[in-house]
């Protein structure tokens, strides 16, 4: 008998997103869960389906014969020495001549929890869409991604921020400078990931083509906006509030610095909501329309 799914409170969501964030621990999550159900086992099963599945998730298998896959390590001298991270590349750009093909280049950057299953995903799709991908994990210096995502969260915040963004910018210009990339780079990000997305493009000027944070923090200051060369696409979960709110201010630094730019906010939609491992965040319909014109952005901006 097929068991019954958990029908799991908005409140629960939000108080999931609280704790993913670091604003609340293990324990008041918990407590905050009591609330919603009674008993500890109800309580445990709703956390259950608040956490990431990993498996459900996933949309391209690591082992997809259409994708060549590696680890590599490098070089972070201004940050903490050097960076882990996954390079994904389409097989089919390797096989038509002895000299691989020269693709144009994605930055993928996870949220506050490190390189995990999900984030390695996201760049295998990529690599489907014609691209080669670059997943760098913030939590090299700290052993890498341990495993889950409580845990990583946990490593995260005992990393410095600003040598970990110097990781990722480390990260950036090695894939742009690798001899099977065009030299033309795009970023992409959740959360941190977004918040490193929009600071990569003040950071490396023309260096970047385009970038497409997914709920990240932007910058906020008028000096910082007019640094930025690459092609700026913003998306917010619509009941994002804090930082959907904040995209018009955004919006206005960015054409104040005739920066070529466009962002969405996605109706009903939560923070996460790109995430397919996170059932209870994710939205199908904002999802796939946000990734379709990801995808579309880099084409026009990094491909061409």
């Amino acid at each position: 008998m097929e068991e019954a799914k958990i029908k799991v409170p908005s409140g629960a969501v939000q108080l999931y997103n609280l704790f993913i964030h670091g604003e609340i621990d293990r324990r008041a999550f918990f407590d905050g869960l009591q609330k919603f159900v009674t008993g500890g086992a109800a309580v445990a099963a709703l956390a259950e389906a608040l956490m990431p599945n990993y498996a459900a998730g996933q949309q391209v298998s690591k082992t997809d014969e259409r994708i060549k896959t590696s680890y590599e390590t490098v070089p972070s001298p201004q940050g903490n020495g050097s960076i882990k991270g996954y390079l994904v590349r389409p097989v089919s750009a390797d096989t038509r001549d002895a000299k691989p093909a020269k693709l144009p280049g994605i930055i993928v950057v996870h949220e506050n929890r490190g390189l995990n299953p999900h984030i390695e995903d996201v760049a295998r799709r990529f690599a489907l869409a014609g691209f080669m991908a670059f997943a760098p994990d913030g939590l090299t210096s700290a052993g890498g991604f341990p495993g889950d995502d409580y845990h990583g969260g946990q490593l995260f915040s005992k990393i410095d921020g600003k040598k970990m963004f110097e990781d990722m910018v480390a990260a950036a210009l090695w894939l742009k400078g690798r001899s099977d990339c065009t030299g033309k780079i795009g970023v992409t990000g959740f959360c941190y990931g977004g918040g490193v997305s929009n600071n990569l493009a003040v950071r490396l000027g023309a260096d970047l083509s385009a970038a497409a944070p997914f709920y990240g923090g932007a910058p906020s200051s008028k000096d910082d906006v007019a640094k930025i060369k690459a092609a700026v696409l913003v998306h917010h979960g619509g009941l994002d509030t804090r930082l959907a709110g904040a995209w018009p201010a955004y919006d206005a630094l960015l054409t104040e610095a005739n920066v070529t730019h466009e962002g969405y906010i996605y109706a009903g939609a939560v923070h996460g909501f790109h995430c397919d491992a996170t059932p209870e965040r994710y939205n199908k319909v904002a999802a796939d329309l946000a990734w379709g014109r990801t995808v579309d952005w880099f084409n026009k901006h990094v491909r061409a």
